[in-house]
């Protein structure tokens, strides 16, 4: 499966709910590296957590996928850096589900610069993963369940 990281906001706009999840924060100083912008590993880490917060928030985290005997791992990450964010910078960060087919699945993100009206900031970077499904017991490829797909609205 290629990977492309299609227009997010149009992608954005056109996904039902269950599909999508943003959080805005704020950048911290243990954040920044030394030339005092956010470090690379940092948009990682915050991709992350949107991605946790969406599956919490549609009752499928870790422990739910665990019972239902299929987890996600990464398999890879494309990440393009626009600009800088800095200290203080209000950061939102939105997914997407974007393919789920077989034992793959294809989660997109945009990191921008917040603005206190809600509308589109500064891009800040872009992420794709791609993660595959797995049995959390064997380690082997398995088909992602009935159940997330639908939690997802696949």
């Amino acid at each position: 499966m290629k990977l492309r990281i299609p227009d997010a906001d149009v992608l954005w706009s056109a996904l039902a709910p269950e599909r999508k999840h943003e959080l805005t924060l704020t950048v911290q100083p243990g954040d920044l590296d030394d030339l005092h912008h956010v470090n690379n590993t940092v948009y990682l880490a915050w991709c992350e957590q949107v991605a946790r917060a969406h599956a919490l928030r549609q009752g499928m985290g870790t422990a739910a996928l665990i019972k239902l005997g299929a987890v996600p791992v990464a398999r890879q990450h494309i990440i393009t850096y626009h600009k800088p964010a800095l200290l203080g910078d209000p950061v939102r960060i939105r997914t997407a589900l974007t393919v789920s087919a077989g034992v793959r699945s294809i989660r997109a993100y945009t990191l921008d610069r917040a603005t206190p009206d809600g509308a589109d900031g500064e891009r800040l970077a872009e992420c794709q993963t791609e993660w595959v499904w797995v049995d959390p017991v064997t380690g082997r490829p398995k088909r992602t369940p009935r159940e997330v797909l639908e939690a997802f609205g696949f």
